[in-house]
């Protein structure tokens, strides 16, 4: 029969072969490769557990996606379809008509039902959740015959028992099958049901996380180590867990997850910060930055550190009114390497002058001129709680290999010594270059007045 044929002849022919459940078991060996999804649709759909466990058996596509079928169905007719597993798994040679190497639980395989189908499922997930049917090559798990997908989806709606039924019957066959969990979705259900079921899966096959949960700060610590454990994770776009009442210091180091969410996780603030550290973020865009800025819990800090942060073509005016507000509480203000050049740090001075409790201030590794480094000293004279000062080389004595040229430096090291001469205060300053990648460092450079 072609696949030209109209598809209700093709059903028609379905449910006529169907009616004989042993002539249809029978007829496998013989049927076309093209009339196994209808003919399995239809035998799901009327629950029929003996020609589908005979069919998963006889499969003859590598994959066979089930996620995306009705729900209602699979609870079902699933155990004849793991009895028919099983009979394979048995065998040390599969029957040569089976190609069945991965059984996917996610929600998706739409593109194949409709294909072979038509309109003839339930309606299917239009996306490809991590949709690649092979495991990351830097997981640890043996090789084994048959691969079982399955998303951990946590939510009120639904319970466990579906999970917790696949996760058991796959342990129980270890090593003649690998179950492989890519994406971890957790919406407002306590921890502790969650935590079940990642002490049992293999954390490395996981490689998208999404959690939408109100979690105090024990459990959120608890369950970075779970994150710790999936080294090939790929994304973290959502992460709507926190409830910070008593936080007084946050640091964060390479937090690309929260690119166009940070304002959400400064939502969940709850007091002032007296620290905030924010490192190797280049991904975080001018409206985080903006929200960052202008958060209203940030309003007393005594420390701020922006170190890799890219600042470039973003108007400082926001962080110039942080400044203005932290101005009386303000001991530490670092803002090296984020690509700051003349015009934006001048747009802070006239604040900067202001920080009266100030004690340590960088703003090493950004791309401004000697002129500019002259009017920080001079904005910075009266700050008399100072006691750390890191200035950037100034762009005029780069040669144009990107190496400091030193005896000009030596001449403008001189210079220096005169201007601090001149303001009147004894000051110990450094010029730190650009990073360099040939010796792994920065090279500093003091200039000194006594």
């Amino acid at each position: 029969m072609s696949l030209r044929t109209p598809r209700t002849l093709l059903r028609l022919a379905g449910e006529s072969l169907l009616r004989d459940q042993a002539s249809a078991i029978a007829a496998l060996e013989y049927l076309p490769a093209e009339l196994f999804p209808l003919l399995f649709i239809q035998a799901y759909h009327r629950r029929m557990q003996k020609p589908l466990k005979a069919m998963v058996q006889a499969w003859p596509f590598t994959v066979l996606p089930l996620g995306c079928l009705s729900q209602m169905f699979l609870n079902k007719v699933l155990k004849a379809l793991l009895d028919g597993l099983d009979v394979l798994l048995a065998q040390e040679v599969w029957p040569r008509r089976c190609k069945l190497r991965v059984l996917d639980f996610r929600n998706t395989g739409a593109k194949f039902w409709r294909m072979w189908c038509g309109d003839s499922t339930q309606k299917c997930s239009q996306t490809e959740p991590v949709a690649v049917h092979s495991s990351s090559p830097n997981m640890e798990h043996p090789l084994a015959p048959l691969e079982v997908f399955l998303d951990l989806n946590f939510n009120e709606r639904d319970g466990d028992e579906f999970l917790k039924y696949i996760i058991q019957w796959a342990q129980q066959r270890e090593g003649l099958l690998h179950l492989c969990c890519k994406a971890l979705r957790i919406s407002e259900v306590p921890f502790q049901r969650v935590r079940r079921v990642l002490d049992v899966v293999q954390l490395d096959c996981i490689q998208e996380v999404k959690v939408n949960c109100t979690w105090d700060l024990p459990t959120l610590g608890t369950f970075a180590l779970y994150l710790g454990q999936m080294s090939n994770l790929q994304r973290l776009p959502h992460i709507y867990m926190l409830r910070l009442r008593h936080l007084r210091e946050l640091d964060m180091d390479s937090p690309i997850f929260l690119r166009g969410r940070l304002d959400q996780m400064l939502r969940c603030l709850q007091t002032p910060l007296d620290k905030l550290c924010i490192t190797n973020c280049q991904q975080l865009t001018h409206s985080d930055l903006t929200h960052l800025f202008q958060c209203p819990n940030l309003r007393q800090l005594k420390s701020l550190h922006l170190f890799g942060l890219s600042l470039a073509d973003f108007s400082l005016e926001p962080l110039r009114a942080l400044l203005e507000a932290v101005a009386p509480t303000l001991e530490d203000l670092g803002l090296d390497n984020c690509a700051m050049v003349d015009s934006q740090v001048e747009t802070i001075l006239p604040v900067l002058s202001r920080c009266h409790q100030l004690r340590g201030f960088t703003i090493s590794e950004n791309n401004i001129s000697v002129d500019t480094v002259e009017k920080l000293l001079c904005h910075t004279a009266r700050l008399s709680s100072l006691e750390l000062e890191l200035y950037p080389v100034p762009l005029e004595y780069y040669r144009i290999q990107g190496t400091v040229n030193e005896e000009r430096l030596a001449l403008l090291r001189a210079e220096l010594t005169g201007i601090l001469k001149e303001l009147g205060q004894p000051r110990n300053i450094f010029l730190g270059t650009k990073y360099c990648h040939n010796s792994g460092k920065c090279k500093i450079y003091d200039v000194e007045f006594s």
